[in-house]
């Protein structure tokens, strides 16, 4: 028996989403299609192994609403990431709705295509059609079959074959007070081409309650690069579920560094898929938590081809009675020889109410390989608090530089100066007293 759609996300809703979206016809029956596995699908459940830690019964659906048709003038809202940067285009969505999207022209004259992905399914349907959910599986649950029914917003970046992009690009998505952002980002770079893509996400109002359920897919061709940066900044009452991954062909080469401040919930799977003999990867995850933030990131680095390299480090530092899931896992088939894999995540845990879960994982099928992963979590040292005091820092102070010194680690793998300096403001303004 098919599970009834929640208030607000009615049939009738639908509906006039549908109705209103002025999309070619592939894409309507796309979106119907996982409207129907969306209303046959439970949410998960917690026996489910993959859910065991994050608890989501408080979450009702019922609270929010499908995106609507934009309202008020453009405007344009930078954020943290956006300080300091000369970007060669940007853009800018409030609750799933583009208010702001601009590309120099310099770029567009090299068949460059950046944009709200809804407008760019219209005017280049072949290229998105072509990729569109083909990275992100649209059915692994209930909330990623939701996504693909309800996408608004989002952006589409496209850089043709050997076309260097060397200006950054900026998307800046916000939710207001009660708000929903179903965005999904969508990057297609052909053969030896370059890029780097900032993203960031955060609220109006900073306590006030609302919903990111989102998709992210990366589709790199051989010997292209990219760095994509993306800053979760929500406010403390987002509930936020998403599926992330990039597939690199033969010689790409991807730096992918996530920031995860904010939210009242978050459940992320990210995943690395190295189809292509050379591809390398390299993953920088920053965490900070505090209150009654519940974060749970699930990795993977699934090595396909052979002689490939996946590096991926994450970070955590929790205070006040927060609780983080990270699970990370190497996957090593059976023909990817000479794979080089690492992975790790460290945690800094501030406050004796506080808790981490870690739990790397491989499975390796090729028997000429390296692959190593390791866990570590403990509390600040007192000894070092006295050190710093001792040297004229307050006791909060102390602390301060200690954890920013904690992640220094991933800070010096950031190729940008700008991201590194926002994500260590960001959280050098979270840190408070050590108990």
């Amino acid at each position: 028996m098919p599970t009834l759609a929640e208030p607000g996300f009615t049939q009738a809703a639908f509906d006039a989403f549908l109705h209103s979206r002025d999309e070619p016809d592939w894409l309507l029956d796309m979106r119907s299609a996982a409207w129907r596995r969306f209303c046959e699908m439970d949410w998960p459940a917690r026996n489910e192994e993959e859910w065991r830690r994050t608890d989501i019964r408080l979450f009702k659906l019922g609270a929010f609403h499908l995106p609507s048709d934009p309202a008020g003038e453009p405007q344009f809202q930078p954020g943290l990431l956006h300080e300091g940067v000369q970007v060669g285009g940007q853009l800018c969505a409030v609750d799933s709705r583009t208010t702001d999207s601009q590309l120099a022209d310099r770029w567009a004259k090299k068949g460059v295509i950046f944009g709200p992905l809804g407008k760019m399914a219209r005017e280049h349907g072949d290229l998105v059609r072509r990729h569109l959910f083909h990275v992100v599986d649209p059915e692994y649950d209930r909330f990623a079959a939701l996504h693909a029914a309800c996408w608004s917003g989002g952006q589409l970046l496209y850089v043709p074959r050997n076309v260097t992009l060397d200006e950054p690009l900026y998307v800046h998505s916000l939710i207001g007070e009660g708000g929903a952002d179903f965005g999904h980002t969508l990057v297609i770079l052909e053969e030896g081409a370059e890029a780097t893509l900032l993203t960031e996400m955060s609220s109006q109002a900073p306590a006030a309650p609302g919903l990111h359920c989102g998709a992210t897919e990366l589709i790199l061709g051989p010997r292209s690069r990219l760095r994509y940066v993306g800053l979760q900044n929500w406010g403390s009452g987002v509930w936020h579920f998403a599926h992330q991954r990039a597939l690199l062909h033969q010689d790409a080469s991807l730096q992918w560094t996530l920031g995860a401040l904010g939210g009242r919930l978050a459940k992320v799977n990210q995943a690395v898929s190295l189809i292509g003999a050379g591809a390398e990867s390299q993953v920088n995850g920053v965490m900070f938590t505090e209150g009654k933030q519940h974060l749970s990131y699930h990795t993977l680095q699934h090595h396909e081809a052979p002689s490939c390299r996946s590096d991926f480090l994450y970070k955590t530092a929790l205070q006040d009675r927060s609780h983080t899931v990270w699970r990370g896992m190497i996957r090593v088939d059976r023909g990817a020889q000479k794979t080089d894999g690492y992975q790790r995540n460290d945690n800094l845990i501030l406050s004796e109410h506080a808790r981490a879960d870690s739990i790397p994982g491989l499975e390796i099928e090729a028997d000429d390989v390296r692959c190593t992963h390791g866990s570590t979590s403990g509390r600040v040292d007192e000894e070092l608090i006295f050190y710093a005091r001792c040297r004229g820092f307050t006791r909060n102070e102390a602390i301060r530089a200690i954890v920013i010194g904690f992640f220094q680690q991933v800070f010096d793998r950031v190729t940008i100066e700008s991201v590194r300096d926002a994500l260590s403001q960001a959280i050098a303004q979270r840190v408070r007293e050590y108990k």
